[in-house]
């Protein structure tokens, strides 16, 4: 039995049936496919009747706020938690009734990544490679490339270091599926830069990505496509073309002289607040127009800050 799983704090279940056969299809058949998932806890709805499907070799980001639904539909990914209704195939097959068969061909990192304390991170990756015993094993080149030391006990590494460990113990076999819960969490910038590298390897590779998100920024610059959910629900499926065509800016200008108004309204542009020669805007899509137009003033300060995810969710999805 052969077991890719890295959240070892969570239930596995033992059991399985065997799997029927795949049907055909005339088109390339997804490789992930969630049909009317609902996961309520007593009076808690926290996944809500939401569909989607992700393609062979495709990054598909799963954006949400904290709180959205986002860790609850992958644990019903993982078969971790029983949805209360719905249907999840993974590679064709019934993501419960083959819940063993399809996680051997999976490779999964928790958005809190749990370990054994008193095992080093050598003694995680030896206990995987027994479980995984024939496939192709490269997590020393991942060592090397986030510069993890195996040697120390889990208990004594930074949460940037335990979450190396789970990366590395997520991509090590090279599964066909990844599924990865706010994958670049505790780590500094350069090294969430080369987990997104390591993301579009895996898409060359043809390995489908899953991955949770709450930053907008992350998920386009790796993604393909991006389901947005809120408070359970889907409100969106966008290529992240579509995504960014949503951005919301905010613009604080300070004029050196008189300007007119008028030049900063309609077509995506608002005015928030205007006081003596200052201004403040909401700048919806294309940040370059207003640009231009404030270019032909002169300038004492200028700032310009992107809206929270939560702020676009409000705009565009409520």
């Amino acid at each position: 039995m052969n077991l890719h799983i890295i959240n070892i704090e969570q239930n596995i279940h033992p059991f399985f049936f065997p799997s029927t056969p795949t049907p055909c299809y005339n088109t390339p058949m997804p490789i992930i496919e969630v049909n009317n998932l609902v996961k309520h806890f007593g009076q808690v709805k926290a996944v809500d009747d939401i569909s989607f499907s992700v393609e062979k070799g495709e990054i598909f980001g799963f954006l949400g706020p904290n709180g959205a639904g986002k860790t609850t539909t992958i644990r019903c990914l993982m078969d971790f938690i029983r949805p209360t209704t719905g249907e999840i195939k993974i590679l064709g097959k019934d993501a419960q009734k083959n819940t063993v068969k399809v996680k051997e061909d999976i490779g999964y990192l928790s958005g809190n990544v749990r370990l054994y304390d008193k095992w080093t991170g050598q003694a995680h990756l030896n206990f995987l490679r027994k479980l995984n015993g024939h496939k192709e094993d490269h997590s020393t080149e991942l060592i090397k490339r986030f510069d993890f030391d195996p040697s120390r006990k889990t208990k004594e590494l930074s949460s940037g270091n335990r979450q190396k460990l789970g990366i590395i113990m997520a991509f090590m076999f090279y599964p066909k599926v990844l599924i990865c819960d706010e994958p670049t969490n505790a780590l500094d910038p350069l090294l969430q830069n080369e987990v997104y590298e390591l993301l579009q390897e895996a898409s060359k590779r043809e390995v489908t990505v899953f991955m949770s998100s709450h930053n907008l920024a992350e998920v386009e610059k790796v993604c393909e496509r991006v389901a947005v959910i809120k408070e359970g629900k889907m409100a969106a499926t966008e290529s992240i073309i579509s995504l960014k065509q949503k951005k919301i800016y905010s613009v604080h200008a300070h004029f050196a002289d008189k300007f007119d108004p008028a030049d900063f309204q309609g077509n995506g542009l608002k005015i928030v607040r205007q006081l003596n020669n200052s201004l403040m805007l909401k700048v919806k899509g294309d940040i370059d127009q207003v640009v231009k137009k404030l270019s032909q003033y002169k300038l004492v300060d200028l700032e310009i800050d992107q809206a929270s995810l939560e702020d676009i969710f409000l705009e565009f999805y409520e």
